[in-house]
């Protein structure tokens, strides 16, 4: 659904073009509300409300008398928002969820299949650069369990 990396800046209201290819994917699937909220790694992620719905039918089964299960949820859902995309392509990318991805002006928007991921462009060069050696190492560890 979501597929490639690119570069935009952030305008002086928080606000970012999503690429026209993933508007026309979430046009085709119909996808009208988007959810925003603290990723992992320091980025931000961006759900289409269907697989949204889905992450937030996995985490409820998160029993929440383990500590770690109530401090992941609680950190995961109360940076979350409902957002849209406006008529000229934008989202707004709320403060408190800027300053987490330490996002300041340029980002790289990342697709990763059922969601995207939104990164200040420091940060995801830094896991670029430090990643990418890895990529093999990584694939026969994940892909071969």
């Amino acid at each position: 659904m979501f597929y490639g990396e690119y570069e935009h800046t952030i305008d002086r209201k928080g606000r970012v073009i999503i690429p026209a290819k993933f508007r026309q994917s979430l046009q085709a699937n119909n996808t009208q509300a988007l959810f925003l909220t603290r990723g992992l790694d320091n980025c931000l992620f961006l759900f289409p409300e269907s697989e949204w719905r889905t992450v937030e039918s996995r985490f409820k089964e998160v029993p929440f008398t383990k500590a770690e299960g109530r401090r992941f949820n609680r950190l995961f859902f109360s940076g979350a928002t409902e957002t849209e995309i406006d008529g000229l392509g934008r989202m707004l990318i709320p403060r408190h969820l800027r300053e987490f991805a330490q996002i300041k002006t340029d980002v790289v928007i990342v697709g990763v299949s059922n969601r995207v991921e939104i990164w200040s462009k420091a940060k995801w060069q830094e896991f670029y650069s430090t990643s990418k050696e890895s990529f093999e190492e990584l694939a026969e560890r994940v892909l071969l369990e």
